[in-house]
C-alpha cells in the first residue's frame, strides 16, 4: 500500500475535505484510521485488517443485525399504539442533559455515544427479550423478572461499555459513567416503548406512563452507572477490564434485581391488600430516591476531579503543543473556560468547544498509567491543530 498523504486541514481556503469514512492511517498505512470529514481521529481498525472497514463509527455487526429485529418491533408498536412511541421519548428529555453535563469536561465523540446508544437500544433489547422470554416460559414470569432480566440486561449492556473499551474510547471513570448512561439509556427508551403499548392494551398506561418516564426515567442509567464505574477505574489503573469489572456488574444486577423485586412483591401484596401493596411500592421509590441521590454525590465528586486534573494539565499542555498565550488564558481554570465560552458568538463556540475537547483528550491521554501512545499523541495533535485553525481562522473573519 503506497504511503498516504495526510488531508489538509480544513482551514485551508478553497479545499474540499473528503467525506467522512475509513482511510489509509497516515502514521501507518498498514492499517486504517476514522476521518470524520473534517480531521483525523483516534479510531483505528486492526493492523492485520486489510480490507477497509465497511461500517461508520456509529454501527456495528451486532447494532446493525439486532437493529433490523427492533425496527419490525417498533414499526408495528407505531402502528398500533404511536403514543407508546412518543412517550418513551420522555426519558431521552429528562436524561440527556444530565449525560451531556457529565460529558462535558472530556466530550466523548458523538459517533462513540450514538453507538452506544444504538447497541443499547438493539443488542441489549434483543438478547435480553429473548433469554427472558424462554426463561419465564420454562420457570415463570417472576423468576424471569427478578433473576433472569436483571442479570442478562445488565450483562449485556456492559458488553456495550467493553466495545467502547475496546474502540480506546474510554480514559478513566466518567467516561466509564458516561457510555454505561448512554447504554442504559438506550435500552429503557425501547423497553419503556414496550411496556407503554402493553400498558395501552390493559388500560394501564397511565399509571405506567407516570412510573416509568416521569417518577423513575434514571433507573436503567442507575444500575449500569456501577458497571462503568468499574469499567472506568479499571482503565484508569491499567488493569485489565477482567476480571475487575465484576464487582461493578455485580452490584448492577443487586440493585436492578432488588428493584424488580420490590415491583413483583407490590404487586402480589396488592392483590392481597391495596394499601399494603402501595407502602411496598413507595418504599421501593425511596430506596431508589436514595440510591439516586448517592450516585448524583459521586458523580459531581468525579466531575470536580476531572475538571482539577483538566486544569493542573493546560499549563503543561500549552508549553508542549504551542498554544497561545491568549488561548491559553481561555483555558486556565474551568471558570475562566465558562466565562471566555460565554462571552462568544455561537459559532465561534462551537470552534471553541473543538479546541476544549482537543485538548481535554490529550490530557486524559497523558494521565494513563502507561502513558501516551505515539501514534495516538501524533492524531490528537492534529486534531488540535485543526481545532485550533479553525478557531483561529473564525477569528480573523
Amino acid at each position: 500500500m503506497p504511503e498516504p498523504t495526510p488531508f489538509p486541514s480544513p482551514a485551508t481556503p478553497d479545499v474540499r475535505l473528503p467525506p467522512a469514512g475509513w482511510y489509509p492511517d497516515p502514521a501507518d498505512p498498514a492499517r486504517w484510521r476514522w476521518w470524520d470529514g473534517t480531521t483525523w481521529t483516534h479510531h483505528v481498525a486492526a493492523p492485520t485488517q486489510r480490507r477497509r472497514p465497511r461500517l461508520p463509527r456509529w454501527l456495528s455487526w451486532p447494532v446493525l443485525v439486532c437493529g433490523v429485529l427492533v425496527a419490525v418491533l417498533l414499526a408495528f408498536i407505531a402502528a398500533t399504539s404511536p403514543w407508546s412511541i412518543a412517550a418513551g421519548l420522555v426519558p431521552l428529555v429528562i436524561v440527556l442533559p444530565v449525560l451531556g453535563w457529565l460529558d462535558r469536561v472530556e466530550p466523548e465523540p458523538r459517533t462513540s455515544r450514538l453507538h452506544a446508544l444504538l447497541w443499547g437500544a438493539t443488542v441489549s433489547v434483543v438478547v435480553a427479550s429473548i433469554v427472558n422470554l424462554v426463561v419465564g416460559v420454562v420457570v415463570g414470569d417472576v423468576v424471569a423478572m427478578v433473576v433472569s432480566a436483571p442479570l442478562v440486561e445488565e450483562t449485556v449492556k456492559a458488553m456495550g461499555i467493553v466495545w467502547a473499551v475496546r474502540r480506546r474510547d474510554v480514559d478513566g471513570i466518567s467516561d466509564g459513567v458516561v457510555y454505561a448512561g448512554w447504554v442504559a439509556l438506550g435500552f429503557a427508551v425501547v423497553e419503556d416503548m414496550t411496556y407503554f403499548a402493553v400498558a395501552d392494551v390493559d388500560g394501564a398506561f397511565a399509571a405506567t406512563f407516570v412510573l416509568r418516564a416521569l417518577l423513575t426515567p434514571f433507573a436503567h442509567p442507575l444500575f449500569t452507572f456501577w458497571t462503568g464505574l468499574a469499567i472506568g477505574r479499571a482503565v484508569a489503573r491499567g488493569r485489565p477490564i477482567w476480571p475487575s469489572m465484576l464487582w461493578g456488574l455485580g452490584l448492577a444486577v443487586l440493585a436492578h434485581g432488588m428493584w424488580n423485586g420490590t415491583l413483583a412483591l407490590g404487586s402480589v401484596t396488592y392483590d392481597v391488600d391495596a394499601d399494603l401493596g402501595t407502602a411496598v411500592l413507595l418504599g421501593g421509590i425511596a430506596v431508589f430516591v436514595v440510591m439516586f441521590v448517592a450516585v448524583a454525590v459521586a458523580l459531581v465528586a468525579f466531575r470536580r476531579r476531572e475538571q482539577r486534573a483538566f486544569s493542573a494539565a493546560v499549563p503543561d499542555l500549552v508549553l508542549r503543543y504551542s498554544v497561545s498565550p491568549v488561548e491559553a488564558a481561555m483555558f486556565a481554570d474551568w471558570r475562566s473556560m465558562l466565562r471566555s465560552r460565554r462571552q462568544l458568538t455561537r459559532p465561534r463556540r462551537r470552534e471553541f468547544d473543538r479546541v476544549h475537547a482537543a485538548l481535554a483528550r490529550l490530557a486524559a491521554a497523558h494521565q494513563r498509567p502507561a502513558g501516551v501512545d505515539a501514534d495516538d499523541e501524533r492524531v490528537l495533535v492534529e486534531q488540535l491543530d485543526d481545532a485550533l485553525a479553525r478557531f483561529r481562522a473564525h477569528a480573523d473573519r
